[in-house]
């Protein structure tokens, strides 16, 4: 049986008030959030204007920016710029951009921009073994220090976790002393993964893998309560069916949403009422005009 958020006394989790938070908001039935999704990317160059405002008009209220690193953050900040009402920016390293000559310049440029506003969250950091495992150390290092920065600056914590749950889990236990909160962004893992992530205060992202032919998620997701889930496309990456093998976009957080509600055995109006009040609770803010 799966544990609830307060049965374990033995974990600092956040307060009530913050699971509770937006519960009493109204939310436009149509509207959905894309929690994930790197939309500066050089890959939408030729039209990315376009692109957001086919997202806007598809019910897409809100999308959220990870930061990569140095390079992604003038790209970043000019699309919040054009889209201020739609598009909300977070600083972080990536862990794939954890390297050994640049980690600590990386780094330094990531805590300097959190000084200079207030970012939707951090991130995105974690731990990826599928590209580079040489860097482990480097890698975790890096990411516990951005938790620390998460918890100091009252913002959610984005994680990449790549073929590296428990990489990342070794980082957030000793790290969650009641102010720690965020999201594993495309979760893949177990069940018991899963329900240890959500114990510790975190949501699972849900992206395109959902609707994959081959995936596990949907036999998984049966049994995570809904209050746990947000939704994602991590565009230009990991595009849903029937968009597989092409370009992914916001838009296209739609179909995750439909395959969910599928899962779920609930409307699609409920899993875009329930993951907007999960995004919009996670990242503190009031509920957008539709």
């Amino acid at each position: 049986m799966m544990n609830t958020l307060f049965v374990n006394s033995a974990l600092h989790l956040p307060s009530l008030s913050f699971y509770l938070y937006p519960l009493f908001l109204i939310i436009p039935t149509a509207m959905l959030i894309d929690t994930h999704a790197h939309l500066y990317s050089r890959k939408f160059d030729a039209d990315r204007a376009g692109m957001v405002q086919r997202a806007i008009d598809a019910g897409i209220a809100r999308i959220y920016l990870p930061n990569i690193d140095a390079e992604s953050i003038e790209g970043m900040l000019a699309l919040e710029a054009t889209f201020p009402e739609n598009c909300f920016a977070m600083m972080g390293l990536h862990p794939c951009s954890v390297q050994p000559d640049t980690w600590e310049q990386e780094l330094a440029r990531v805590e300097h921009w959190l000084g200079q506003r207030t970012w939707a969250g951090i991130g995105e950091t974690g731990v990826d073994m599928h590209w580079d495992t040489s860097t482990l150390d480097l890698q975790q290092r890096a990411f516990a220090r951005q938790v620390e920065w998460a918890k100091d600056l009252g913002r959610p914590v984005i994680i990449h976790a790549r073929k590296a749950n428990q990489e990342c889990l070794q980082v957030v236990r000793p790290a969650q002393d009641g102010r720690l909160r965020g999201i594993f962004h495309c979760f893949s893992g177990t069940l018991e993964e899963a329900e240890e992530m959500i114990d510790l205060g975190f949501m699972l992202g849900i992206g395109g893998t959902l609707t994959y032919p081959k995936s596990e998620l949907p036999e998984l997701l049966r049994v995570i309560p809904l209050a746990h889930i947000v939704l994602e496309t991590d565009a230009p990456y990991l595009p849903p069916v029937p968009y597989r093998g092409k370009r992914n976009e916001s838009a296209y957080v739609r179909q995750v949403a439909e395959v969910l509600a599928a899962v779920k055995g609930v409307s699609l109006a409920e899993i875009g009422r329930v993951t907007t009040e999960n995004a919009l609770r996670m990242f503190g803010d009031g509920v957008p005009t539709a």
